[in-house]
Order: C-alpha cells, then sequence, then structure tokens
C-alpha cells in the first residue's frame, strides 16, 4: 500500500510556509513520488537565520531544554512505524534497516538531554601569578548563538539528531538545511519538535538544494557554528566561504579492515559483510579496504565472496532484501564506472559487479592496483577490495596510505597487534574485532586529514557549540 504524499512547507519562526517553486521526492527504485517540499531561497535562509537569532537571545534555561529533548525522544518513539516507513521510501535503507533509526535518533535525544544538565565551568586559580593573589574567578561555558546544520541523504535521523540535539542542549538555535533527497524525514521531526513546544525559532528547517542555498547559509555571519556531514568537496567549499566561525566538518572515508591469521573468521566475515554492504553502502563508516593476511587470504577471500553471495539486493520495501537501491540512479553509475575502470586496470571482480537501474549488486574486487579510486577515493556504494599483506607493519602502512583517516579495524586474538594497530593507525577509532561501521552514540566521532575537523558524539558536540567565558575579581 503506497502512502499518501504529504507537500511539506519550511519551518521558520515555529510556523510553516509554503514557497512558490516545488521539489518532488522520489524514491529511486521506482520513481514513486513520495512527497515534495519548498525549494528554498536565499531570502528563505536569511528570514531562518533571523528567527534563529532572534531566538538565541532568549531566555531558554537547561530544565525547559532538557523537558522538550525528552519529549521529542517519546514522540519518535510513539511514531517509529511511520518515521520507518518514510526513510525506506525517500532514502536508500531497507525497510529493516529503517527500523532501527528512530530508536537511534530518540535515544539521541535522550543522550542531549542529560548532557543539558551537566554543563558547566570550574574555578581558575589566578593566584598561581604573582601579583594575583588577591584575585578568584571562575569560567563558565555559553552557547555559540546560531547554529547550521547541513545534513547528508544517509542517516537523515540519526545524523540530524546528531546536530540539533546537542545545539539545542547547549541552548542554541539551530537552522537545518536536510538534503534535497531524504527532507522528509527530517521534516516529520521538526513537527515533533514544535508539538514538545521547543520556543519559536530555537529550530528552522530550510529545504531545497545545496547548490542554490548552501553559500548563504555558510557564509552568514549570524551563524556562528557550521556543522557539516558530507563529502569531501563541499566541506572544501565551506571552509573557503564560512570566514571566521567554529566548523564541525564530517566529510567521509576509506575504511580498511585488518584480518590476521588468529582472528575468528566466522565473527570477521559476518561483521566485514554487514559493515560494508549496509545501506547500499552509502556510508562514511562502510569497509572499502580488506586487509587479509596471505596465510588466510584464500580461505577467508572464499568466505568473503561466499557470504556476499547471499545477499538479496532490490527494492527499499522488500522485506527480504539486504541490499536496496542507491540514492540516485547516477551514484550508481558512478560506482559502476569506478568498477569498470578498475577492471580495465586489471583488478578482478569475485562477486557482483553489475548494475540494474539504481541497484549496485554487492561487489568484492581483487588485484586492485595502486592508485585506482577504489583504492584511493571514497566509493560510497556496496563494493569492497581485497588486498593481500605479509606482517601487520605492511597492513598498517597501507590501510594509512589515503587522505582518509575516519574508522579503521582490526581483526585479531593479540593484545600486542590490536594495541600496534590502535597506537599507529591515523585514525578517529579503531575497532577492534568488529566493523568499522560500529559506532556508539556517545563516543567521540571525527577523523583526521579529509574525513573532517572535530567531534561530534553529544558531549564532545555539546563542547563545541558552546564558547567559555571567563569572570575575574580583582578583591
Amino acid at each position: 500500500m503506497m502512502a499518501a504524499v504529504r507537500n511539506w512547507g519550511i519551518l521558520v519562526g515555529g510556523e510553516w510556509h509554503d514557497g512558490p517553486d516545488r521539489i518532488e521526492v522520489r524514491n529511486a527504485f521506482d520513481n514513486e513520488r513520495v512527497g515534495t517540499v519548498v525549494r528554498g531561497t536565499e531570502e528563505m535562509v536569511f528570514a531562518a537565520i533571523s528567527a534563529a537569532e532572534t531566538a538565541s537571545l532568549q531566555a531558554f534555561p537547561a530544565h525547559e531544554r532538557y523537558d522538550v529533548l525528552m519529549d521529542v525522544a517519546a514522540l519518535i518513539d510513539a511514531a517509529a512505524d511511520e518515521y520507518a516507513d518514510t526513510i525506506a521510501r525517500e532514502g536508500s535503507k531497507t525497510i529493516s534497516e529503517a527500523r532501527h533509526e528512530p530508536p537511534r535518533a530518540a535515544t539521541i535525544f535522550r543522550l542531549a538531554a542529560d548532557e543539558s544538565r551537566r554543563i558547566a565551568g570550574e574555578t581558575l586559580p589566578f593566584d598561581i601569578r604573582p601579583g594575583s593573589e588577591n584575585r578568584k574567578g571562575y569560567y563558565t561555558r555559553r552557547p555559540v548563538g546560531v547554529v547550521a546544520a547541513i545534513m547528508p541523504f544517509n542517516d537523515p535521523m540519526a545524523v540530524t539528531a546528531h546536530k540539533i540535539g546537542p545545539a539545542i542542549a547547549a541552548g542554541n538555535s539551530v537552522v537545518v538545511k536536510p538534503d534535497s533527497s531524504t527532507p522528509l524525514s527530517i521534516l516529520r521531526m521538526a513537527e515533533d519538535f514544535m508539538t514538545a513546544g521547543l520556543p519559536p525559532g530555537r529550530l528552522n528547517v530550510v529545504t531545497g538544494h545545496g547548490s542554490e542555498i548552501g553559500d548563504a547559509i555558510v557564509r552568514d555571519p549570524r551563524v556562528r557554528l557550521v556543522a557539516f556531514t558530507g563529502g569531501v568537496a563541499t566541506g572544501r567549499q565551506i571552509t573557503k566561504t564560512a570566514g571566521i566561525k567554529k566548523l564541525l566538518l564530517e566529510l567521509g572515508a576509506n575504511s580498511p579492515v585488518i584480518v590476521m591469521p588468529d582472528a575468528d573468521l566466522e565473527n570477521a566475515c559476518s561483521a566485514i559483510i554487514a559493515g560494508a554492504f549496509a545501506q547500499a553502502g552509502q556510508n562514511c563508516l562502510g569497509v572499502q579496504r580488506i586487509f587479509i593476511h596471505k596465510e588466510i587470504y584464500t580461505s577467508f577471500s572464499n568466505m568473503l565472496v561466499e557470504a556476499t553471495g547471499r545477499l538479496k539486493a532490490g527494492h527499499s520495501m522488500d522485506e527480504s532484501v539486504d541490499v536496496c537501491q542507491m540514492i540516485r540512479l547516477r551514484d550508481a553509475e558512478r560506482v559502476d564506472a569506478w568498477v569498470n575502470e578498475a577492471v580495465a586496470e586489471g583488478a578482478s571482480i569475485l562477486t557482483g559487479g553489475s548494475r540494474e537501474g539504481a541497484v549496485y549488486e554487492p561487489t568484492l574486487l581483487e588485484n586492485v592496483p595502486s592508485g585506482a579510486k577504489l583504492e584511493c577515493d571514497e566509493i560510497y556504494g556496496p563494493v569492497s577490495s581485497l588486498f593481500e599483506f605479509e606482517d601487520l607493519f605492511d597492513a598498517v602502512d597501507r590501510a594509512n596510505a589515503v587522505d582518509f583517516g575516519l574508522h579503521a579495524a582490526i581483526f585479531t586474538e593479540s593484545l600486542r597487534d590490536a594495541f600496534y594497530a590502535v597506537e599507529n593507525l591515523n585514525v578517529g577509532a579503531v575497532i577492534v574485532n568488529d566493523s568499522t561501521d560500529y559506532r556508539l552514540d556517545s563516543m567521540p566521532f571525527g577523523g583526521f586529514r579529509s574525513s573532517g575537523v572535530g567531534r561530534e558524539g553529544i558531549r564532545f558536540a555539546v563542547e563545541a557549540m558552546t564558547e567559555t567565558r571567563v569572570a575575574c575579581f580583582n578583591l
């Protein structure tokens, strides 16, 4: 049964507004229209920032922030099935994958609510300096003011919660720009914030194409922090446009996994397959490069090929499907081109390697040549490459030989090898005996080099979204 198509407005200053032009949101598998949103303009962006700035000057005590965030979490739980249906229809998650996201978003808001009660400063020992013995003081943390949150298409609820939750917990106002492919669940979440009693202007949502309104959001001097999750090229553009303000940028990865000969291979296989092909591979934490010790290369690569071959690709609303359509046809075409390019340069396809519309088969390759896009860049699709190595030192060096550093993983029973990987892999997190795709929403999250700037994770994002203010008394 097809869900009803809803035509959404933009949320500015606590009220919903229409616009003259609209964007259709469609499912990439069958082109089903699942909703429409306003095609935002720069004028709409300025109005949203003005509403956010006005709201940020009003009192918003911690107990009210806590109550709103907790109430939103409860509202999301109550509408979890509706949210999951929307996510699967507008995006590139299977319906079974989509069902995990509403409870995750609710948990993120509860974590943020808890952090709203922990924002504190501390006293400062001024008497460490000669002549300052009569001075007493402290520092507090204050909200930055207006936060701009620019969203990707994957994990639309969870990633947005990671921006909105800490921002509101810290006492800020927010202007959200959803990805034009997956705006519907974010707009529905904004509706729940209004129901929960969030003061007008504390959350504003402007939909539209990033190429048309993105720069207007980023460059406005009233925006004091830009939180962005997305591609490296857009991240570079934001750093050029933003001016003097705080940036939280999560820009993707090319995540490596190292499999040692003493690893639990059954566990490694299932974790790697899940990490490589969940969400049709459109996941910044997805497994892209798999380094396998030479002693187990043949046997373990066969395990991976067999497990990958059992995955079913198809429509996101099909309960039996493991890997659904990619977010857009052109993304599946790009993945196909990258694979074909690697094959032309000498790579071998072990399984998969074919495309039907926006669905790209789960694919494993080996003998990918050095310098190929599949080795150096972020594929952001259901494709992983296998590499053989002789010793851990070589594997770590090769794992580090890209301009990304978000997550890495190692499978081993050796504490010595695990600690070597933790100390020497140049990434934001090293996961031992699990996929690179593992993330705890309260842990610091971010990477090195082209993987981004700053750290998310509720407490860490709250710190980024506040400024310190010192009080010094000369007694």
